[in-house]
């Protein structure tokens, strides 16, 4: 078969035991500083949730607001006609905060998972989450006002202006970045304030609760010397694919593992995206200038038609007329423009002012250098002028001139420049027009007929631009965004399109739930699917005899020998606790060793269904940190941090019960089908 854990790992079905091998398991090595681990401990305890950081960092709509993810808030108006989804003390929970912060949650998750529907992420447990923690921050900032906790207007200033989204490039506070910020999501700048100061207050009873948990010296020994504890045995695989083949699945079995794994297939939320194109070919009968128009802006812009003259400057310019002269004398005698400018400490930089006209040098300098340049042959080098910066001593290095252009020359030349400024002002004219007409209620329809506009339609279509059959056209893939951002009610919109040459005239059609396809139309997948499954469980069933073998006293080796199957050789491991901490890709086999009792055998299901591991612990050897300082120091620190959050969420427990939390379902039941939309349920 050739299955070993290196396949495994390979196919990103198991972790990498077999390419590290007993060498990285060996316990060769002396344990890594646990200082490089921060996240040791949660070796203890798994999915340890703190509730200071759910309830003082998440609470804020500020803290999302600046950091310019999600779209604009309505935390001006929280509870303006919204429903009153909870009650906690003195303070309450709206529909409009919680579907704010929700839509805030799906916008930033769609910037991974653009096809990522409202359905499939309330299905996550989102909505439930999310009012949770916002009840939490009410019960909690209604508590510590009854106690008489306020945050001054200094503190609130001081908050704000630490805020990157506000400040400038300096780093300091800039009040028209401030209010653009405001501006651009929509919150006004007391509902700002008011966020900032219930952070704040809920940091004020929180903080000092976190910070004075502690944990004895003699505690933190015994869960450091749990880390330094060693453990070895064995894992072996049994790979699905290993299992011999059975009858081909039934149309009925077929339906049956269709009907009951529906979700696997589930298509995302697609759409039938209607727009109308248009651009400057909708306006090209507007767009020639007439001969009048093009002799006018000849006359108007006579200057720039007229004979002009440029010339290549060097210049040195010096404190006084004395040193000007002695400059000019010397280039008099011989001694080159260049030469003499470096001995009186220019550089050649410094020298060349590069082509310049008369008016352009003349601003650059002064009016009477620029006569003196101007007047002078190429080559030669002007008398000492004086202007407000010094002396100038200027040399012509060249005169370039340009004769005069008629009017028959250029009127090609002007023609197109009118013809485009033309162009874009009709097609300016025609976006005011559509939009407009929308504006007043007329439809797509009536809208693309009487702009002669063509109409057109998308396949079906998901966020992320796939298609079944019939590809997307280029064209349409900048309107997916506001296709998908629009309900079917509401009216078409404009939408630019590249470099506001061209525009489209956008609306949903028709848009098609998520849903898994028919099985007539993935029946060969479904059929691979089920094969798969079975394989899988028949892999299950081999595994589990061969934990059960082992379990009864027989040698692993052994009891994977009489499996009735080929199986790879199974890999001896040989690890200390603390290095299932060095990283994020532990490998199962190796985590579940410890938490296994010695001499046992546990069955492990291998990544992507691709087989079964068989994991044995032989040994077990207790660890002894007395010889380790540092490390029962950082566990100390450690396991006080997580003693501090385990108060803190005890803390606001209590606070909850004591304010009361009131829930209005009903509410609760109109903000989630609100979130959905019409049609889901």
């Amino acid at each position: 078969m050739g299955w070993g854990l290196e396949r495994l790992a390979s196919a990103g079905a198991g972790a990498k035991l077999a390419a590290a091998g007993a060498r990285f398991y060996d316990g060769a090595q002396p344990p890594p500083a646990f200082e490089n681990h921060p996240n040791m401990l949660s070796i203890f305890r798994r999915g340890v949730t703190s509730k200071i950081m759910l309830v003082v960092l998440a609470i804020g709509l500020f803290a999302i607001v600046v950091t310019g993810f999600g779209t604009g808030s309505d935390m001006g108006s929280l509870s303006g006609g919204a429903d009153r989804i909870a009650s906690v003390g003195d303070e309450q929970v709206t529909s409009t905060e919680l579907t704010s912060q929700i839509n805030r949650q799906l916008a930033q998750a769609r910037e991974q998972r653009p096809e990522l529907d409202m359905a499939t992420f309330l299905g996550s447990g989102v909505f439930e989450q999310t009012l949770s923690q916002l009840i939490s921050s009410k019960a909690l900032l209604s508590f510590a006002r009854s106690l008489g906790f306020t945050a001054s207007e200094k503190m609130v200033n001081t908050e704000i202006a630490s805020i990157p989204a506000f400040q400038n490039l300096a780093g300091e506070f800039d009040n028209a970045a401030f209010r653009q910020a405001l501006a651009q999501q929509n919150i006004t700048e007391q509902a700002l304030r008011e966020e900032i100061a219930g952070s704040i207050i809920q940091q004020q009873v929180l903080a000092p609760l976190a910070a004075s948990a502690g944990v004895p010296q003699s505690l933190a020994l015994q869960y450091s010397s749990l880390l330094l504890e060693r453990r070895t045995g064995s894992v072996g695989v049994v790979p699905a694919e290993a299992m011999p083949a059975g009858p081909a699945p039934t149309p009925q079995e077929l339906a049956t593992f269709y009907r009951q794994n529906q979700g696997r297939y589930r298509i995302p939320e697609r759409r039938v995206i209607r727009y109308a194109p248009f651009g400057v070919e909708q306006v090209a009968g507007a767009a020639q200038p007439t001969e009048a128009e093009i002799a006018n802006f000849y006359r108007s812009n006579a200057a720039r038609y007229a004979a002009q003259e440029t010339r290549t400057l060097s210049q040195v310019v010096l404190p006084s007329q004395q040193a000007a002269q002695q400059f000019a004398a010397k280039v008099a005698r011989g001694t080159s423009f260049v030469q003499a400018a470096a001995e009186a400490g220019f550089s050649q930089a410094d020298i060349k002012v590069g082509q310049q006209s008369r008016a352009q040098f003349a601003g650059l300098a002064s009016p009477a250098v620029a006569n003196a340049a101007f007047s002078a042959a190429q080559g030669a080098v002007t008398a000492p002028t004086q202007s407000e910066f010094g002396w100038h001593v200027v040399r012509v290095e060249s005169i370039n001139r340009t004769p005069a252009r008629p009017l028959e020359a250029v009127r090609g030349e002007i023609a197109k420049q009118l013809g485009e400024q033309k162009r874009q002002d009709a097609l300016a004219d025609l976006v005011t027009k559509i939009e407009e007409s929308l504006a007043d209620g007329a439809s797509f329809e009536e809208v693309a007929r009487a702009n002669n506009l063509p109409v057109r339609e998308t396949p079906p279509v998901t966020a992320a631009g796939r298609t079944e059959g019939a590809p997307l056209p280029p064209e349409a893939a900048p309107l997916l965004k506001t296709a998908f951002d629009m309900t079917e009610d509401d009216e078409p919109v404009v939408e630019t399109l590249g470099k506001g040459e061209s525009f489209a005239m956008v609306a949903p059609a028709r848009i098609i739930p998520a849903a898994p396809p028919p099985l007539a139309q993935i029946q060969d997948r479904v059929r691979a699917d089920l094969i798969a499954r079975r394989a899988a469980d028949r892999a299950r069933a081999v595994a589990a005899a061969i934990a059960a073998k082992i379990n009864g006293g027989m040698a692993p080796a052994q009891a994977f020998a009489q499996a009735g199957v080929r199986l790879p050789p199974i890999q001896p491991i040989n690890a200390r606790r603390i290095q299932i901490a060095q990283g994020n890709q532990v490998p199962p086999p190796l985590a579940m060793m410890f938490s296994m009792k010695t001499g046992t055998a546990k069955v492990l299901q291998a990544p992507q269904g691709s087989g079964w591991f068989v994991v044995h612990l032989a040994k077990r050897e207790a660890g002894d940190a007395r010889s380790q300082p540092q490390l029962v120091q950082a566990t100390q620190a450690q396991l006080g941090q997580l003693v501090g959050n385990e108060y803190v969420e005890q803390f606001i427990k209590a606070v909850e019960k004591d304010q009361k939390v009131k829930r209005d379902e009903g509410a609760v039941r109109r903000a989630r089908q609100q979130l959905l939309g019409p049609g889901n349920r």
